[in-house]
C-alpha cells in the first residue's frame, strides 16, 4: 500500500519544476530503502553529483561511510531505513539548498513522512536539522539528542546526526571524535527502533 502512494507521489515529483533545480537535474533523487519495512526515516541535505547520476541517495564516499557505520551500529538500510533528502534535485556544485528550493520540495518530503510513518526521524547533518529545526543551536551540541518535534501536524521522535561527509575529515574512533560519537548516535537509535 506505501509503495503505491509513493509511486505516485514520485510521480508527481519528476514533473516538478517549482525551483530551478528541476531544470539542472539529470534525475530526481526520491528515495532508498523499503517503505514497507522501514522504522526510521533518514532524511540528508540534497543528493551530490553520484546522486544525481544514479536516482539514489547516498551513494558517494559520504554514503560508503554511512553504510559502514549503520552496519557496526546494526541497522540495515535496506530494512530499517527510508532514505531521502530535504530536496530531491541536486543543487549546482553541491551546494546547500536554499530556503526556496527546500520549500518547493517539503510538500514531497512531508508527504513520505507521512506514508511511511516512522518510529524515529533521523536528520543526517546540519541542514536536515535546520530545515525542522528553527533555534541556532549546532548540530555538535544537540547531535545523539532525541527532539519531539511536531511535523506535519504530528509529534515525532527525531535525533540529530553528523553528517558523513563532515566525518570523512576525521579518521579517529577515539572516544569522544566525531566517528565514535556517530557510531554511540546510531547504535542509540537501533535501540530506539527496538
Amino acid at each position: 500500500m506505501k509503495k503505491k502512494e509513493l509511486d505516485e507521489l514520485k510521480s508527481e515529483c519528476l514533473e516538478c519544476k517549482k525551483c530551478p533545480l528541476g531544470e539542472t537535474r539529470i534525475n530526481i533523487v526520491f528515495s532508498d530503502g523499503n517503505p514497507e519495512t522501514a522504522r526510521a526515516i533518514l532524511i540528508g541535505e540534497a543528493p551530490g553529483e553520484n546522486e544525481d547520476k544514479t536516482g539514489t541517495p547516498f551513494v558517494g564516499r559520504a554514503g560508503k561511510l554511512l553504510n559502514e557505520f549503520l552496519e557496526k551500529a546494526g541497522i540495515s538500510r535496506e530494512k530499517d531505513l527510508y532514505i531521502i533528502n530535504t530536496v530531491k534535485c541536486r543543487p549546482p556544485k553541491n551546494r546547500v539548498p536554499t530556503d526556496n528550493e527546500k520549500k518547493a520540495c517539503e510538500k514531497f518530503l512531508l508527504k513520505q513522512i507521512e506514508i511511511i510513518n516512522p518510529k524515529i526521524l533521523i536528520f543526517c547533518g546540519a541542514t536536515a536539522l535546520k530545515s525542522f529545526f528553527d533555534k541556532k543551536i549546532p548540530i555538535s551540541k544537540i547531535r545523539g539528542e532525541v527532539l519531539e518535534l511536531e511535523i506535519g501536524g504530528e509529534k515525532r521522535k527525531c535525533i540529530p546526526i553528523f553528517h558523513p561527509s563532515y566525518l570523512l575529515r576525521y579518521h579517529s574512533l577515539e572516544e569522544g571524535s566525531p566517528r565514535y560519537l556517530m557510531l554511540e548516535d546510531l547504535k542509540k537509535i537501533k535501540e530506539l527502533l527496538n
